[in-house]
């Protein structure tokens, strides 16, 4: 049986500043503020493991935390995974705003499926989150 690779990407617009958001996004121990259905993460160096509501571990390996760029990289390393990489990046648009988009490849595809959906869920409650409005 073959497997095959998923990309999903994500995104909103953001009436606020760039690093508002980056304070949180781009703070790997911050992630069950803002990402629905994680109850919790422990950061040791370059490794995270989050806590899923369903009481699943998932050791993830940090990549990139650039504050220059604004980019979170990181890679879910767990058999079930053939492949995986997510990136979020928050881009400053120089009109008062950001974009924050989340991005993710996996193998096999149906991961991308769920992570991307979660994903956005995440980016959804990210307005109510830091209390800015969400611009359409």
């Amino acid at each position: 049986m073959t497997a095959y690779r998923g990309s999903i990407r994500h995104a909103v617009r953001l009436s606020c500043p760039p690093d508002l958001v980056w304070d949180v996004v781009g703070a790997p121990e911050r992630l069950p503020e803002w990402w629905l259905g994680i109850e919790s993460c422990v950061v040791e160096g370059m490794t995270r493991t989050i806590t899923a509501r369903s009481g699943l571990p998932m050791p993830e390996k940090l990549l990139t935390i650039d504050n220059n760029l604004r980019r979170f990289q990181y890679r879910i390393d767990v058999p079930m995974f053939t492949e995986h990489l997510s990136t979020i990046d928050v881009h400053d648009l120089e009109d008062g705003t950001c974009l924050v988009v989340y991005s993710v490849d996996a193998e096999p595809a149906v991961l991308a499926l769920v992570i991307g959906g979660a994903a956005r869920a995440a980016l959804n409650y990210l307005p109510e989150f830091l209390g800015v409005k969400q611009v359409l």
